[in-house]
């Protein structure tokens, strides 16, 4: 196994125009086997979708009461999720044999990254006791900011 301290950074890619979401999983899944065959590096993308929800693996049908826009079942974790324009997505692609695997920690590691960077711009994100994503205390009301979505094969990661 290679050592984390010989894992380089990842690329960066930023859509600067929303992308159809099947485009995306196209491109997000031929990256993440060249990554685990050995023939690309790791990614992380942040773009924009034209508005959809995506459905995890723990999406309900009737938990979603207005489809006015199009449904897309994914094979990530998680519920319904809208995505649309001004909303930033970040796919990221992690080889998780050269860094560590556990799902459970690339999970907590993510959601850290994502505190972090709230927190650069003065906001305060925090984890929630029994809930999922990263969340701000606004008053007396609280505000998801991020929701996690990830899935994981041949230890590569991809969604986010």
């Amino acid at each position: 196994m290679v050592s984390e301290s010989l894992t380089l950074p990842p690329d960066w890619k930023i859509s600067d125009s929303p992308v159809p979401y099947p485009e995306a999983v196209d491109l997000m899944g031929a990256r993440a086997a060249a990554i685990a065959d050995g023939k690309a590096g790791e990614l992380v993308w942040l773009l924009e979708h034209p508005p959809i929800y995506t459905a995890g693996t723990s999406a309900k049908d009737a938990d979603l009461l207005d489809a006015r826009f199009p449904v897309y079942r994914t094979g990530r974790g998680g519920q319904f999720t809208y995505h649309g324009p001004g909303q930033r997505v970040g796919y990221v692609m992690l080889d998780l044999k050269t860094r560590k695997p556990d799902v459970r920690a690339y999970v907590q590691d993510l959601e850290q990254w994502l505190i972090e960077a709230l927190a650069l711009f003065n906001v305060k994100g925090e984890r929630r006791e029994g809930r999922v994503g990263i969340w701000v205390q606004r008053g007396l009301r609280e505000d998801k900011v991020a929701a996690l979505g990830v899935r994981i094969k041949r230890w590569v990661t991809f969604f986010g």
